[in-house]
C-alpha cells in the first residue's frame, strides 16, 4: 500500500468523526438556542398583548373619566323629564360619546344603571339602532351593585359577540362625586364598554402563528412546558399561550439536515486538500529524498542535490517557517480577542490597563499629560429593566461606535496620538487621551459625546431616556499611576450624576474631600452603637381639622468625631455597605418602645409611621422584625405604617414583593414616601400595593399653585380611585395647605405643623395645642375676638 493510501485510510475516518462530533455538539447547542430564542420570542409576544391590553384598559377609563366629568351626563341624571332626558339629552349624549372616541367606526358604548339594575340610557357605536346591553355586561353590573366596590373594570365575552372591556363607576346623583359605600344604594352607574380590537387582532394574530388558542382565565395561569408563556392582563385577569409539542420540529428537521450534510461534504473537502499538501508537501519531498539516499547508497551519486525546494533540509526548514508564521499568526488573533470586548468591538477593561500604562510611561517619560474620561450611562438600569436586556445590549453596541468616532475625529483633526477607547464594565466605557489639558481637546470630545444625549438616545428609529455623566482626571496632575488617575475619574463622575447628570465633572479637592468623608462615615458605621449615638425625632400628621392622625419616626445621628451626619449622607453609604440591617432593626424597636408614649399623646388611633430602606426588602427577615416588636410592646399591627420610597416599584423584585405581601396579610399598613421624585407612571400608581402614598415636597412645591390646581386633583383623584389615602409633605404655609385642601388631600405634615421633635418635644407641643385649643373655645376668647372684630 502506497504512503497516500495510508494517509487516506488513516485521516479520512479521524476528519469523518471529528466533522460528525462537532456536527452533533452544534445541534445540541443550536436546538437549544432556537429553544431560547423561541421562548423568549414567545413571552416577548405575550408582553406585547399585555401591554396592548393595558392601554384598551386605559383608553375606556380616561373615556368614563372624560364621560363623567362633562356636563352631558350630569344633564341627563339631573333631568326629570325623562322623555326629554331620553330624546334630547340622549342625543348630545351619543355624540359626546362619538366625539370622544379616538376612531369613529370603533365599538363604544354607555350605560346608566341604577340599582337594583335599572337601565336608564343605553347606547352604542353600531349598525343596530335598537341595540340592547348584552347580558354578560348586565351580570357584571349586578355584581358591582352587589359588592362594595365603587368602581372597576372587567373583561367580558357576551355571547355571539365579540368580547368587550367594560368599566364601571358609581357616581351620587347629587355632588356627582363618588358616594360612599353606605350610600351606594341611591347612586347611579356608570358603565363604558370597548370593543379592544387591537389585543383581539394580535391575539388571532399569534393563536394563527402558533396554532393554539390563547387561554384567558380570572386565575394565575402558569407556563406548562418548556414552550409556554403566561401574562398579566390586569389585577384578576391573566392569559397564556403553549403552543403544540411539534411547533419546532420543522426548525430542528431542517438543522439536522443541514448539519449532517455539512459533515459529510466538509469532511470530503477536507480530505482532498489534506492529500493534495501531502502528496505536495511531504509524499513527493520524502520519495525524492529517498531516492537520492538511494542513489548516495547505491553509489549512483556522491552527494545529495542542493537542500532548496528538491531536498529534504530545505522542505523542512521552509516548512518549520511556515509552522512558525502560522503559530505566530495565531497568537496574534487569540491575543486580539482577548484585548476585545465581545459585546461592543472596542477594548476591553484588560487592553485599556495595559495600554494606558504604556501611555503613562510615554506622558511621564515625555514630560506631556495624559487624560481619562470615565463615562458612565446615566438610566442605563432603567432602560435595562423596561426595555430588556436585548435593547440594553444594542443601546451599548450602538453607542461604542459613535464615541469611537467622535474621539478619532478630534484627535486626527488636532494632529494627536491615537487616543484609547474601551469598555470597561456593564455600561461603564473610558478614553485615554494623550493632549495637552488647555488645548481644549478633552472639551471638544466632552461636548460631543454629551450631545449624543441632548434630546435622548436615538436607536432604531427610537429615542431612550438615557444620559450620560462624564468624569474627568488629568494625569499626573491628580494622579501618580493608573489605579489612582481611575479612582479620581470615576469620583469626578459620581460629581457629574450628582450635578443633575448628563454633564462633566473634572476632578478636584473638593471630590477628593467629599470621598474621604464618605469613607470616614464608612469606618464609623461601622463601630458604631445606635443606642450612644443615635435618636428618633417625630413630625406629626394631621387631617384637615387640624387632629393628629400619625408620627413619622425620622433618624438623627450625632457622631463623636464627625458631629451631626443627615441622613441623606450616611443612609446610601449604609445601604452600599450592608449596615443598613442594624440601623434599621434599632429604629423599628426604638419607635415601637415609644409607641405607647404617642397613643397616650395623641390616642389610640394614632398610626407611627416607620421609614425602612428598600434594601430590607430583600431581607427574608423583615416581617419577624416587626411581629417581635408588636409582641414586645404589645401594639397592634394596624397602628404600624411602613414607609417605602416610590421607587422601589422600579425595581421591585419576587421576594421584595413576598416580603411585602407578607407584612400586609398581618395586619401592616404600606406607605409609599417621596411620591413623584423618581419614575413614576400611571400604571405604577394602579400596581402599588400600599394603603398611603405620600406626595413628594418637590411635587408639593410644584403643584400648589392657581395654575396647577387642577393637576394636583388629578393626581390626588387617581390616589383615591386606588383607595389610599394622600398625605402632603412639605407643607409650610397656609396657602399651600388650603390649595392641598381644595384639591382633596387628606392629611398634612411640614413645619407649618410642626418641625420635627424628640419625644418628649412632642408631649409639650402636644400640650401646648391643647391649651391654644381650649384657648380658642373658651367664651372669653370668642368675646374678645368679637370685640376685636367690630372694632375693626
Amino acid at each position: 500500500m502506497t504512503l497516500g493510501k495510508r494517509a487516506f485510510v488513516l485521516i479520512f475516518p479521524v476528519v469523518l468523526a471529528g466533522y460528525v462530533l462537532a456536527a452533533s455538539l452544534l445541534y445540541f447547542s443550536q436546538s437549544h438556542s432556537i429553544l431560547g430564542l423561541e421562548r423568549a420570542r414567545l413571552w416577548q409576544q405575550l408582553g406585547l398583548l399585555g401591554a396592548v391590553f393595558e392601554n384598551d384598559v386605559t383608553k375606556n377609563k380616561s373615556l368614563i373619566y372624560s364621560l363623567v366629568e362633562g356636563n352631558a351626563v350630569r344633564l341627563f341624571v339631573s333631568e326629570p323629564d325623562a322623555s326629554y332626558r331620553s330624546n334630547a339629552i340622549g342625543v348630545l349624549m351619543q355624540k359626546n360619546v362619538k366625539s370622544l372616541s379616538e376612531d369613529a367606526t370603533r365599538f363604544v358604548s354607555l350605560a346608566i344603571i341604577r340599582p337594583p339594575l335599572s337601565v336608564d340610557f343605553y347606547y352604542e357605536n353600531s349598525q343596530d339602532p335598537f341595540a340592547e346591553i348584552p347580558q354578560a355586561q348586565l351580570l357584571h353590573a349586578r355584581s358591582m351593585i352587589d359588592s362594595p366596590k365603587l368602581s372597576g373594570w372587567s373583561y367580558i365575552e357576551p355571547e355571539g359577540t365579540s368580547p368587550l372591556i367594560v368599566h364601571s363607576q358609581f357616581l351620587d346623583p347629587l355632588t356627582f362625586n363618588q358616594p360612599v359605600s353606605s350610600a351606594k344604594d341611591g347612586s347611579i352607574l356608570i358603565q363604558t364598554a370597548v370593543l379592544p380590537r387591537p389585543f383581539l387582532d394580535m391575539k388571532k394574530a399569534l393563536e394563527r402563528e402558533y396554532g393554539a388558542k390563547i387561554e384567558i382565565s380570572n386565575h394565575p395561569l402558569t407556563a406548562k412546558g418548556a414552550l409556554s408563556a403566561t401574562v398579566r392582563l390586569g389585577p384578576s385577569l391573566h392569559a397564556r399561550l403553549t403552543p403544540p409539542p411539534g411547533h419546532l420540529d420543522a426548525k430542528l428537521l431542517n438543522l439536522k439536515l443541514l448539519l449532517a450534510a455539512g459533515a459529510v461534504v466538509l469532511s470530503l473537502f477536507t480530505i482532498g486538500i489534506v492529500l493534495v499538501l501531502v502528496r505536495r508537501f511531504i509524499t513527493n519531498p520524502v520519495a525524492r529524498l529517498d531516492k537520492q539516499l538511494m542513489e548516495v547508497m547505491s553509489g549512483r551519486r556522491r552527494e545529495l542535490a542542493p537542500s532548496d525546494e528538491a531536498g529534504e533540509i530545505g522542505r523542512l526548514s521552509a516548512n518549520m517557517k511556515q509552522l512558525h508564521d502560522n503559530v505566530v499568526e495565531s497568537f496574534g488573533l487569540v491575543q486580539s480577542a482577548s484585548w476585545t470586548d465581545t459585546l461592543t468591538g472596542i477594548s476591553n477593561r484588560e487592553h485599556f490597563n495595559v495600554r494606558s500604562n504604556q501611555m503613562l510611561d510615554g506622558a511621564r517619560r515625555s514630560g506631556t499629560g495624559c487624560t481619562l474620561l470615565f463615562i458612565d450611562v446615566d438610566n442605563f438600569k432603567f432602560v435595562n429593566d423596561k426595555y430588556g436586556h436585548k435593547v440594553g445590549d444594542e443601546l451599548l453596541r450602538t453607542l461604542a461606535p459613535r464615541i469611537n468616532a467622535i474621539v478619532r475625529s478630534v484627535t486626527e483633526r488636532r494632529e494627536l496620538p491615537e487616543a484609547l477607547v474601551a469598555r470597561l464594565s456593564g455600561d461603564e466605557f473610558a478614553i485615554m487621551v494623550q493632549s495637552n489639558p488647555a488645548d481644549g481637546t478633552i472639551t471638544e470630545i466632552s461636548r460631543s459625546i454629551l450631545g449624543l444625549f441632548s434630546d435622548g438616545f436615538e436607536m432604531l428609529e427610537k429615542s431612550y431616556p438615557v444620559t450620560a455623566s462624564i468624569g474627568i482626571a488629568i494625569f499626573p496632575d491628580d494622579a501618580a499611576d493608573l489605579q489612582e488617575l481611575l479612582a479620581n475619574a470615576d469620583a469626578a463622575m459620581y460629581q457629574a450624576k450628582a450635578q443633575g447628570k448628563n454633564g462633566s465633572a473634572r476632578y478636584s479637592r473638593s471630590l477628593h474631600e467629599k470621598r474621604t468623608r464618605q469613607r470616614q462615615i464608612e469606618e464609623e458605621l461601622q463601630t458604631m452603637r445606635p443606642d450612644d449615638e443615635m435618636h428618633l425625632v417625630y413630625m406629626p400628621i394631621v387631617d384637615g381639622r387640624g387632629k393628629v392622625s400619625g408620627c413619622e419616626a425620622l433618624l438623627r445621628w450625632t457622631s463623636p468625631l464627625l458631629g451631626r451626619v443627615t441622613p441623606d449622607e450616611f443612609i446610601p453609604i449604609a445601604e452600599t455597605t450592608g449596615l443598613f440591617s442594624k440601623i434599621d432593626s434599632w429604629v423599628i424597636d426604638k419607635a415601637m418602645s415609644q409607641y405607647g408614649q404617642i397613643r397616650r399623646l395623641f390616642g389610640a388611633d394614632t398610626v407611627l409611621c416607620i421609614n425602612i430602606s428598600s434594601a430590607e426588602l430583600y431581607n427574608k427577615s423583615i416581617s419577624d422584625r416587626f411581629c417581635d416588636g408588636l409582641v414586645r410592646y404589645g401594639i397592634e399591627a394596624r397602628s404600624i405604617e411602613i414607609e417605602l420610597t416610590e421607587t422601589y416599584a422600579v425595581k421591585l423584585g419576587d421576594l421584595s414583593q413576598r416580603n411585602i405581601d407578607m407584612l400586609r396579610s398581618k395586619g401592616f399598613r404600606i406607605s409609599i414616601d417621596d411620591f413623584g421624585a423618581g419614575y413614576t407612571s400611571v400604571q405604577q400608581i394602579i400596581d402599588y400595593p400600599a394603603e398611603t402614598i405620600k406626595l413628594d415636597r418637590a411635587l408639593v412645591e410644584s403643584l400648589t399653585n392657581a395654575a396647577a390646581l387642577p393637576t394636583l386633583r388629578a393626581v390626588i383623584a387617581l390616589c383615591h380611585a386606588q383607595d389610599m389615602q394622600v398625605v402632603a409633605e412639605g407643607v409650610d404655609t397656609p396657602e399651600k395647605m388650603a390649595l392641598l385642601a381644595a384639591a382633596g388631600c387628606d392629611l398634612y405634615q411640614g413645619y407649618l405643623i410642626s418641625e420635627p421633635r424628640t419625644i418628649d418635644d412632642l408631649g409639650l407641643w402636644a400640650m401646648q395645642r391643647l391649651i391654644e385649643q381650649a384657648r380658642e373655645k373658651s367664651p372669653s376668647s370668642k368675646t374678645g375676638a368679637a370685640r376685636k372684630a367690630s372694632q375693626a
